[in-house]
């Protein structure tokens, strides 16, 4: 039976992920309270952001950009779009 979380994210009680995604206390707080339908949500994102704004994983600042935008994302905050995103018409 898969572990079951109430997310912040969908503000639902969904399956909860198998591992702790990130390092420090951050990836704890993502595992006891985030979804895989969520984290799916962020890495989509994340990856958008990455794409957009030219970043790189090995750079330390757009690291702890990428981290700071997770936590809005996933905990309620604003997070950033890039430059000129309009999103897809539905």
């Amino acid at each position: 039976m898969p572990r079951t979380v109430y997310c912040e994210y969908e503000k639902r009680e969904t399956e909860g992920l198998d591992f702790v995604p990130w390092p420090g206390e951050l990836g704890k707080r993502i595992y006891a309270h985030i979804g895989k339908a969520a984290w799916q949500a962020w890495l989509a994102h994340q990856t958008m952001l990455i794409n957009e704004n030219r970043l790189s994983p090995m750079n330390p600042q757009h690291r702890a950009f990428l981290e700071g935008e997770m936590q809005k994302f996933l905990f309620g905050g604003d997070a950033a779009k890039p430059a000129g995103y309009v999103p897809p018409a539905q």
